[in-house]
């Protein structure tokens, strides 16, 4: 059986040829209808050898082929009988019968490949739809509904061929929104579809003959081959995978998806002003009520991307876990219940984790982290909230769990861990320390939490195991950790690296941001998120800042000082930013290392702007007026007002990590960066990307026109020395290689 359908083509192939030799008449439409039923009754014998998952998607197709074949062969029958052929006749009814039914098996093939992006398949196809049907009801169906001289019946007949064609149009779009076989082919038919329906839709608008006949003619031999080859590929066994399920695809940026809302909203006025130039009659009507359509779907279509793109920025990338952001957001609801039930945040830690990562390469801890995700999820209740907080770190935050309850779930998670995991074909082990914190008994806020939950996870690496928070041990870690931090901001134990920022334009280094670390004697080298909660808590604020401006400017005229302008970019809090002396301090900072202001930048977040919107207006006005810039760090991640773009002495906006990461693979993130980058230029801002972590991302943002990048595909958060290293290689090697690969990079 496995050769049939060579053989099938073979003969079809001959049956074709004899059919276009022959002369005009009987016996050649007898062969044509032959022919094409053939490709019904082999969809069917395919279906019958092959089983494919819903069958009905083939029945549905060979039911509409046989019913085209019957209407046209009805059609030809009575040419032969008839000098003039009745309109309409039985045959219009098969013909228009036709339509729905391959139009249904369409969808189900577009239906059986999964549910993940129907909404928005949906959304895109119903929006391409309306367009192509307004252009064909302004210049196809209503030209030809006024021009024919037929009984209103006769109308309805010739006014569906068209509206038959607009069906299968959107239902080949939506094939070529689901993932799995068939999205090449059907976007060659859906162009060529709606590329007959506009090129005759022009002609219509600008012909000065008669109206076009929309009718289908009886039997077309240009359709011949067509049906012998979709005989052909259904009586092959590899049919079955056009309605299997497939997994979910994200669709890359093209230049449509930039262009194709703006452009849906404007087909009505383009068909209006198509109309103008051709002297024809406006439609307004229709159009009017097309467009309204249009632009509610465009405006549905808009928020489900504003949507999707804040879904993402809570997930995260690596295990597809909710994040630390999630985490937030959802405890703070959960915590909230006023019903005031008992919930458990576990922080879950890895042993040895640096160890896998270090003797067997990042690729293989990645991994390790993504089957880590998926056990310690296999061992949750539905209700409970499992999140990746970053590194190795999980937390999890349990609903309706007691000291006990929470005890017993961790010794279960750690016992699954204990089993080996298979990475790369090898064997790997892993074990996790446990801190629990209960709710409402250790703190009613996350934050709160967190940071005993925190604390009762470094007391489990001592005991090598799980432990429940305590009193005793608030009172002697968080005491300890705060001497310990006192020791540090005293004995230089807080380190600062330096990330570059890369210009997208010239591929030299623009700047660094400066990136506190602590040098901790026990715990070895400690990142913000696992310290700074606690500087602000201990009023320590002040001093870690006076710290690092201090360091970032002494390593500024350092680099000046050996030929290396370089502007140094420092993170305030919010804390720091209520200082009103805080510019006078930094001018003095500035003056004591001879130092221009061009060579300090300050980021501030989108939350100090929006709590006190007069103060930040007065303090960065100062330091602007000092000549110091400032920029907008995670832009994007607040819930704030766009106004304080305008009303406040901002010179950059630094855009999201979690923007950034999705542009790889999300074509609706990608199109939200570049609407943000066109909003900076049109305030006279300029763009930073952050978290540029593929040369993909890389060349998208060049593309977009972003100004300037960070991120670990350039370079990690680096120490002042071994910054140096890099920033002479980048001499030795002149132009950034890696934006010349971005500039030509395939997108």
């Amino acid at each position: 059986m496995t050769g049939i359908w060579w053989k099938y083509l073979l003969v079809g192939a001959l049956a074709v040829a004899v059919d276009l030799s022959l002369p005009a008449g009987l016996p050649r439409d007898v062969l044509y209808c032959a022919v094409a039923a053939s490709a019904a009754v082999a969809m069917e014998v395919g279906v019958y050898r092959y089983r494919p998952a819903l069958p009905v998607a083939w029945h549905l197709i060979a039911a509409g082929i046989l019913s085209w074949v019957v209407g046209g062969g009805y059609y030809a029958w009575q040419g032969h009988q008839v000098a003039v052929v009745p309109f309409p006749s039985i045959a219009d009814a098969f013909y228009l019968t036709t339509y729905p039914l391959v139009a249904a098996g369409l969808l189900t093939f577009a239906h059986s490949r999964g549910p993940e992006r129907r909404p928005i398949a949906l959304l895109d196809s119903a929006i391409l739809t309306v367009g192509v049907g307004l252009l064909s009801w302004v210049f196809l169906i209503e030209p030809s509904w006024v021009a024919s001289q037929d009984p209103v019946f006769g109308k309805l007949v010739n006014a569906a061929n068209p509206l038959g064609n607009v069906l299968l149009f959107g239902a080949l779009v939506r094939l070529t929104k689901a993932p799995g076989p068939g999205r090449r082919a059907s976007r060659v038919f859906a162009g060529l579809v709606g590329a007959m329906l506009a090129v005759m839709s022009v002609l219509q608008a600008t012909a000065a003959g008669a109206v076009i006949d929309v009718h289908p003619s009886a039997l077309d031999p240009r359709w011949l081959w067509g049906y012998v080859l979709a005989g052909a590929a259904v009586l092959r066994p590899q049919m079955r995978v056009f309605t299997a399920p497939a997994p979910s695809r994200t669709e890359s940026l093209r230049v449509v998806h930039l262009i194709g809302l703006p452009a849906a909203l404007l087909a009505g006025p383009a068909i209006l002003g198509l109309q103008l130039v051709a002297g024809a009659p406006l439609q307004v009507g229709p159009v009017v009520v097309a467009s309204a359509v249009l632009v509610l779907l465009v405006e549905i279509r808009i928020v489900r991307l504003v949507r999707h793109v804040q879904g993402q920025a809570t997930t995260d990338d690596l295990t597809g876990l909710p994040n630390r952001r999630a985490l937030h957001s959802q405890a703070e609801l959960r915590l909230a219940d006023p019903n005031g039930r008992r919930q458990a945040l576990l922080m879950l830690d890895l042993d040895g984790f640096k160890e896998v990562n270090d003797a067997l390469g990042h690729h293989v801890g990645d991994q390790l982290l993504i089957q880590v995700g998926a056990r310690l999820g296999a061992q949750l209740q539905p209700g409970d909230l499992l999140v990746r907080l970053g590194g190795d770190e999980f937390a999890i935050l349990l609903a309706h769990a007691d000291g006990n309850a929470a005890a017993l779930v961790a010794r279960a998670l750690r016992e699954a861990l204990a089993e080996p995991f298979i990475v790369g074909g090898r064997a790997v082990r892993s074990a996790a320390s446990i801190g629990i914190a209960l709710f409402p008994d250790n703190g009613s806020e996350v934050s709160t939490l967190l940071r005993k939950a925190d604390i009762a996870m470094y007391k489990a690496k001592a005991s090598g195991e799980f432990h429940l928070y305590s009193r005793d041990d608030d009172g002697t870690s968080q005491r300890l950790l705060v001497e310990e931090l006192r020791t540090a901001l005293t004995d230089q134990q807080l380190v600062v690296h330096y990330q570059p920022k890369i210009d997208l334009g010239t591929g030299e280094v623009s700047g660094v941001e400066a990136l506190v670390r602590w040098n901790h004697p026990r715990h070895g080298l400690l990142y913000p998120d696992r310290f700074l909660d606690l500087v602000e808590e201990a009023g320590l604020m002040a001093a870690l800042t006076r710290v690092v401006l201090g360091s970032a400017l002494d390593q500024a005229a350092a680099w000046r000082d050996a030929g290396r302008p370089i502007t140094v970019a420092v993170n305030l809090s919010a804390s720091s930013l209520v200082d009103v002396e805080l510019p006078d301090e930094v001018a003095g900072m500035l003056a004591a290392r001879d130092l221009p202001p061009s060579a300090l930048q300050l980021e501030i977040t989108e939350e100090f702007l929006m709590a006190d919107r007069e103060r930040a207006r007065t303090i960065l006005t100062r330091l602007r007026t000092n000549g110091i810039e400032i920029a907008v760090d995670d832009f994007g991640t607040g819930y704030s007002s766009l106004a304080y773009l305008r009303d406040l002495p901002i010179d950059e906006l630094k855009l999201d990590r979690s923007f950034i990461l999705q542009m790889a693979d999300d074509a609706r993130a990608t199109a939200l960066v570049a609407s943000i980058i066109a909003l900076a230029h049109s305030l006279d801002l300029r763009i930073v990307a952050e978290g540029v972590e593929t040369e993909t991302v890389l060349a998208e943002l060049t593309v977009l026109g972003c100004d300037e990048a960070q991120g670990y595909h350039l370079s990690r958060p680096l120490p002042a020395a071994a910054l140096d290293d890099w920033l002479d290689g980048q001499v030795a090697c002149g132009p950034r290689p890696m934006l010349e690969r971005a500039r030509s990079a395939p997108r």
